[in-house]
């Protein structure tokens, strides 16, 4: 069992160390786990693959709704909600593990991540017993589908700055909801929705569970959307729309918080969510490159091709590896909070909260390589990509949705960065001491003590403790000169969450394959071997980039070189011949015929 001395904490990565044996990764899932995953799958196989076309046209307004149903009845709805309210009460890395398989579902994955996530948590996480008694089972089943209802026209980000009210009835019974929401996702088909409204003057955000049939809520029609065609969104208006007294979720004003603990959930949900897509895009992709020929051969035996098959699987190799480490970190908290008597449900909003930070980084770094495979796809495809009798055109408009939702990736990058030095001021991370001592570093005599790397990682690793010393250089030493204002240069903020970004990610990437290796030996995981390497060389150049860009911004003269010699210091990197290892890892992937990993 994890205890809560040496558990690492949310953000500790960049000071931290951390072991190999210490991580966990996707190859570890248990067999029942792996069933699970399996029954997802075939769910997919079943009833999303073949209905996919009439699932975009919307034509037919109970499809959906009756594959959720099916969903519902597979028990793949109330994966995270415990047995005693209908659930199957798995952990919170089999949730994510379901995510990811449902991502290769195209509309439907937003369909059931509304649903299960945003719908249903917060009823889990903040409702009463008896609310829980209500409504839970009929969530957890399919009986009924939920809808999360926070955005508004003028309240995007700024979600606390929404203007729908809730009124209390003479009689004191009742709350009369009058407003206008926007973009909810499953609203056409909904019994329930989550409603977020202030009453009086409230400065704060109250959340309510507002059934269907109690009336007063009416509904544009469906949106036209780039993509996710097949998921049901719409505007719902709120019209004297009675709701008993009981019906408030947590106490009034608290609705801000659920939202923002929500949104924890969600980031590391859909950094998740993206993988059975790109995973999925890619075994398209190697499959398509073997069966298309030109030149009298397969375009996949061409090296411009091997290097975009090489790199969609390294980026998605690297997104897995982060995002089941997060997930296994935030459980680990969740049960060492419980462990020390916490109740359940705030056990694991402790841990959400805690672990917020590797959340959004799990839901930038996913996003943005769901982009990149989903780009690289059509460009394989070549023209046939760009015609939407094939595959690629649909999975393309799908995408881009998931750097926008649960917080745009601006957002979320100034929130990681933002999050980490609240907790650095308020003393709950150690940041503050090792940026001064880098600090002091970049004007003393370099060490010239040579590195044993004949070990495994070995000098990866010397690597990845020098890139750590980027930030913190950087990272204390913007936080030192603008002090207030730091939150202000967003551009800068932004820089320092792609330096953090790169930083969890190449290190995610080499553990677990340092993990592999302890289990399956080196030469079986040669190919995870040259995906690390390849992934930390890039990580190395984008953190020199954004690192030198934030630096120009805020320093000038003698303290700016200074800089600059730090850091071109601690992004030393012997070169490594990226080409034939990308190669090395194509040739593999074409030989297995698909993302092999």
């Amino acid at each position: 069992m994890t205890t809560l001395s040496k558990s690492i904490q949310g953000g500790e990565f960049l000071i931290r160390e951390t072991e190999a044996q210490d991580v966990f990764i996707p190859e570890q899932f248990t067999e029942e786990q792996k069933m699970m995953a399996q029954a997802c799958q075939d769910f997919i196989d079943t009833e999303i693959t073949p209905n996919i076309e009439e699932i975009d046209s919307m034509k037919n307004p109970d499809l959906v709704p009756s594959i959720f149903k099916k969903a519902g009845e597979l028990g793949l709805l109330g994966i995270s909600v415990p047995e005693e309210y209908g659930g199957m009460g798995m952990s919170f890395n089999t949730s994510m593990l379901i995510a990811d398989i449902i991502g290769a579902a195209g509309s439907f994955s937003t369909t059931y991540g509304a649903h299960t996530g945003i719908g249903t948590l917060p009823i889990l996480y903040y409702g009463t017993e008896d609310q829980k008694q209500k409504y839970l089972p009929k969530l957890a089943t399919g009986e009924w589908a939920a809808c999360y209802c926070l955005t508004e026209p003028d309240a995007g980000s700024d979600a606390n700055s929404g203007k729908t009210k809730a009124t209390l009835t003479e009689d004191g019974k009742h709350y009369l909801i009058n407003g206008q929401k926007m973009w909810i996702s499953n609203a056409g088909f909904a019994d329930l929705f989550i409603v977020f409204a202030k009453i009086e003057d409230d400065k704060n955000l109250t959340a309510f569970i507002v059934e269907k049939s109690f009336g007063g809520i009416t509904m544009n029609e469906e949106e036209k959307k780039m993509g996710i065609k097949g998921s049901s969104t719409r505007q719902v208006f709120f019209n004297d729309c009675k709701v008993p007294i009981e019906n408030m979720l947590s106490d009034r004003q608290n609705g801000f918080k659920i939202a923002v603990n929500i949104l924890n959930i969600g980031r590391v949900k859909l950094g998740a969510g993206v993988l059975g897509g790109v995973r999925t895009v890619t075994s398209m992709a190697v499959k398509y490159s073997t069966e298309r020929k030109q030149f009298g051969s397969s375009i996949n035996s061409f090296g411009a091709v091997k290097r975009m098959l090489a790199e969609m699987a390294i980026r998605s190799y690297v997104s897995e590896s982060l995002c089941y480490r997060a997930g296994q970190d935030i459980e680990d908290r969740m049960d060492a909070l419980a462990a020390e008597g916490m109740p359940d449900a705030e056990a694991k909003l402790k841990a959400l909260e805690q672990f917020a930070i590797e959340a959004a980084i799990a839901k930038v770094h996913g996003s943005e390589v769901l982009d990149f495979v989903v780009d690289q796809g059509v460009q394989v495809y070549g023209g046939m990509g760009y015609s939407s009798d094939a595959p690629m055109e649909r999975a393309y408009r799908d995408a881009r949705i998931a750097r926008i939702y649960e917080g745009t990736n601006e957002i979320n990058r100034m929130l990681m960065v933002g999050m980490l030095l609240k907790r650095a001021m308020k003393g709950e991370i150690n940041l503050f001491e090792p940026a001064m001592a880098v600090s002091n570093e970049l004007t003393s005599v370099p060490s010239f003590e040579t590195i044993d790397t004949s070990e495994l990682f070995a000098a990866e690793k010397e690597v990845l403790k020098k890139l750590k010393k980027v930030f913190l250089m950087v990272g204390g030493k913007a936080a030192m000169a603008l002090q207030d204002r730091i939150e202000d240069e967003q551009e800068i903020m932004m820089n320092l969450a792609d330096v953090m970004i790169e930083i969890y990610a190449a290190e995610s990437a080499i553990l677990r394959t340092e993990k592999l290796v302890g289990i399956q030996g080196e030469e079986a995981c040669k190919n995870q071997i040259a995906i690390s390497q390849v992934y930390l060389s890039e990580a190395v150049d984008k953190i020199n980039g954004a690192a030198k860009e934030a630096i120009g911004s805020f320093t000038k003269g003698d303290e700016q070189k200074v800089m600059l010699m730090g850091l071109k210091r601690y992004t030393k990197m012997d070169p490594i011949d990226t080409k034939s290892l990308r190669r090395q890892i194509a040739d593999y992937m074409i030989e297995a015929g698909k993302y092999p990993f």
